[in-house]
């Protein structure tokens, strides 16, 4: 029977990854003098291992942020839509009493577009041309 070589793969995961950093870490402690980790080179496992607890923390804390962001947002989209009619009718009572001076809106707050729509098509747009 074939033996194959196993594949080990890392975690993409933010937690997953921390959790398998923290138990690597620990492990390695626990070897003390004799983990096989202390021939890596190039890396400072003491120093790394020891980022992954307050890693970890900072990655809870941003998940209670978003939670609480989430939350935030829920409440603010059950308020926005009478706020939006009541601007809406605002516009159309201003607009009705400045008739003549529409631009008096932005005294209001309300930013005015006074240009005139374009009723002209391009002449890129009138004429296409496949080459």
């Amino acid at each position: 029977m074939k033996k194959t070589k196993g594949r080990v793969s890392i975690p993409q995961n933010p937690v997953s990854l921390l959790t398998l950093g923290d138990k690597v870490y620990k492990k390695h402690l626990a070897e003390g003098a004799n983990s096989k980790l202390n021939l890596l080179e190039g890396f400072d496992l003491t120093k790394v291992g020891a980022t992954i607890a307050p890693c970890l923390a900072s990655h809870n804390l941003a998940e209670d942020y978003k939670q609480k962001m989430e939350a935030e947002y829920r409440k603010r989209d059950l308020l926005l839509p009478d706020i939006e009619e009541t601007l809406r009718a605002c516009k159309s009572l201003l607009k009705g009493i400045y008739i003549k001076n529409p631009k008096l809106l932005g005294e209001w707050g309300f930013s005015v577009d006074d240009t005139k729509k374009s009723t002209e098509i391009p002449e890129s747009l009138d004429s296409p041309e496949i080459q």
